[in-house]
């Protein structure tokens, strides 16, 4: 069930619930694929890095065989370049094999129009030509705009469109804790966090203004 954070925040996926989301995946992943030894694991940044490694380790455990882990920014192929005032910055793109003849597994953490999605795809090519692309969401909000369909889904979480969820934790390591908040539209993460922490503070105080 959903913690509610007082200041606003809801956590819908705990780091225990992501984990075991993880290792159901990589199960479902190697049902799919019989050669594991031809997984490319292609994360997308942020939130998608500290996801794939974990997927990597998983399938070691289960299959003896851990599949490589690339880092692929999407920045310079998104759609909405041209409309925005300000360049977005660059995130650090690893590649540490060829894509050529493998199957490569996309890995994001939250998936919505579809559009980081397209720009991946667009960017996954220009190092190659795999024999086919998968992909792993973590979690699928629905509201798409292109017609992305994803493979392997950690949690199907229907939310209004201005709604905010993030992976928070997502620091590039597989350690944990990790954790998939909801934030209500027009809210930002430090403010539902400060309100939290607040709102704590006076059940502790009695109450006190």
């Amino acid at each position: 069930m959903p913690e509610n954070d007082a200041g606003g925040a809801r956590t819908i996926f705990t780091d225990t619930g992501i984990r075991r989301a993880l290792m159901r995946i990589a199960h479902e992943i190697l049902e799919r694929n019989e050669d594991p030894t031809n997984l490319y694991l292609v994360a997308i940044p942020n939130g998608g890095v500290p996801l794939a490694r974990q997927l990597a380790a998983n399938l070691r455990e289960i299959a003896s065989s851990e599949p490589e882990v690339g880092v692929l920014d999407t920045t310079l192929y998104r759609d909405d370049l041209a409309t925005r005032s300000e360049r977005p910055a660059l995130r650090e793109t690893v590649m540490p094999a060829e894509v050529d003849d493998r199957i490569v597994v996309l890995v994001d953490d939250v998936v919505k129009t579809g559009r980081t999605i397209r720009a991946a795809m667009d960017a996954l090519m220009d190092f190659g030509r795999p024999r086919a692309v998968q992909l792993v969401g973590l979690v699928d909000r629905g509201h798409r705009e292109l017609p992305i369909k994803i493979d392997f889904v950690g949690k199907n979480l229907p939310t209004s469109p201005g709604e905010h969820v993030r992976l928070l934790g997502a620091t590039g390591g597989a350690d944990g804790p990790l954790e998939i908040v909801v934030l209500p539209e027009g809210q930002s993460l430090e403010s539902a966090r400060q309100g939290g922490s607040e709102a704590k503070a006076r059940t502790m105080l009695g109450g006190a203004a």
